[in-house]
């Protein structure tokens, strides 16, 4: 699994960190070292994580990845739902961005 870049796992989640970068590009200013910087390190972890697991030599360290990039997941779906709740995000790009992050724990679970 050494060519993470094949993996469609990690491809979908280098697009859900450029969508959660254009939308938080649009929260308030006094936000941009809170809840945008919070979402966009979050995004990244996502397939940072699926990459380094591909480079790992036994299963048991490519899990590891794995578990650490589905909990990011889970961490940016909070943080959607936060941004949506303080009205930072509109219902429609609200429903894009969780239906996207969604896919990709079911994509990271399918591959562990």
């Amino acid at each position: 699994m050494k060519d993470f870049k094949n993996l469609k796992v990690w491809q979908k989640g280098i697009k859900l960190v450029v969508d959660t970068y254009k939308t938080s590009k649009l929260f308030p200013q006094e936000e941009l070292y809170g809840l945008t910087g919070q979402m966009r390190r979050s995004a990244v972890s996502i397939p940072s994580n699926v990459a380094e697991g591909a480079g790992r030599g036994s299963n048991k360290e490519v899990n590891r990845f794995l578990d650490i990039s589905l909990g990011s997941s889970f961490e940016l779906e909070t943080q959607i739902i936060l941004a949506h709740e303080l009205e930072f995000i509109s219902d429609n790009n609200f429903n894009t961005l969780i239906d996207k992050v969604q896919e990709e724990q079911k994509m990271i679970t399918g591959l562990q």
